[in-house]
């Protein structure tokens, strides 16, 4: 696709004196091009919707983060696969890992803060989780048939995950020091989560891993600049966990960018994000404040009391987006807002 998102030519050749030999005749011309026209239809089908929208340019992919374990540190990217339960790059899938408790409760930085410190990373066939003053875990990506698949319990939904084993779970449960933890794989196989039971404004059809409640978090580096500029001590992106950062747009921007194209992948704004503490910890550190940025995202990013309904109290900052055309996208690809002709 070029700049302007319009597909290249189809070009179909017909060689006439070939078709005209003796015994075929003009009923065979004619099934021929009836048949040729019929493929040069079907290749340009899927884009014909595309061709009748209108692209306007409102931004850049800057950044694509994966966190292939929940509230883990994220994998920065250059080019990721878009899902519909969110990026993909290779055998990194964002958020199919899981720290859970005895009772198969989720585990998060809002109980363990210390768990942005965890550092995932793979290669070939091999999950790798660093920490500062600790040897390296390295767990096959596949965990064996053997080990026990657990009921989890994430946003108050049911999801199932494959026991990585007690060495993962001993290296968890040794890192926090706090209370005995296991950690677990979300499977192909496995059942995901419905969306629209955990905020109503998803589609039936909209699904998740271990996500809280979206596959895909779109944040702008305009957002987060005038947000540190309110604030004595800047903050990252990293506080937010987006999947895709956006650059060369104004700030919140991204609030009003109802459907977007980035290369062939077209995705669906929601809803905003509404932020709890989990903003709070430091990435660096693993400490949690309980104040800054939320205090200050309260003071001008509440919602309009006709939304308390669904956001409540809480301050929103970044938006929820779901998959309409699958792809892979690029750091450096040009972000079209998508509208009607």
């Amino acid at each position: 696709m070029g700049a302007a998102g319009s597909s290249p030519l189809v070009r179909l050749r017909l060689r006439l004196p070939a078709l005209l030999r003796p015994g075929l005749g003009l009923a065979a011309l004619g099934l021929a091009a009836a048949a040729l026209g019929a493929v040069a239809w079907s290749r340009a089908r899927p884009r014909r919707r595309r061709r009748r929208r209108r692209l306007q340019q409102v931004g850049t992919v800057s950044q694509l983060w994966i966190y292939p374990v929940k509230s883990c540190k994220g994998v920065p990217v250059s080019e990721a696969e878009c899902t519909a339960l969110g990026l993909r790059r290779g055998h990194l899938r964002d958020r199919f890992w899981l720290v859970i408790n005895k009772e198969g409760n989720m585990v998060t930085a809002r109980q363990e803060p210390r768990l942005v410190l965890i550092s995932p990373t793979c290669e070939g066939d091999t999950l790798t989780l660093s920490a500062a003053y600790t040897e390296d875990l390295q767990l096959p990506i596949k965990a064996p048939t053997t080990n026990a698949v657990h009921n989890c319990r994430v946003q108050g939904l049911q999801i199932q995950g494959r026991d990585c084993g007690e060495a993962a779970a001993q290296w968890i449960t040794s890192f926090l020091k706090t209370q005995p933890y296991r950690l677990v794989h979300f499977e192909p196989h496995m059942s995901p989560r419905n969306s629209h039971q955990i905020e109503h404004l998803f589609r039936p059809t909209d699904q998740v891993a271990y996500s809280d409640a979206s596959p895909f978090l779109i944040l702008s580096e305009a957002s987060l600049a005038d947000l540190n500029s309110r604030l004595e001590k800047k903050v990252k992106a990293a506080n937010f966990r987006p999947n895709i950062v956006i650059s060369g747009c104004d700030a919140y921007a991204e609030d009003s960018w109802d459907e977007i194209l980035i290369g062939d992948v077209e995705l669906k704004r929601v809803m905003a994000c509404y932020r709890c503490v989990l903003t709070t910890v430091d990435p660096d550190t693993g400490i949690m404040s309980r104040k800054e940025p939320l205090e200050t995202l309260r003071s001008y990013r509440l919602c309009d009391p006709s939304e308390e309904k669904l956001y409540g109290k809480s301050p929103f900052f970044g938006q929820y987006f779901v998959l309409e055309n699958p792809g892979t996208i690029q750091v450096g690809d040009p972000v079209y807002l998508l509208g009607q002709e």
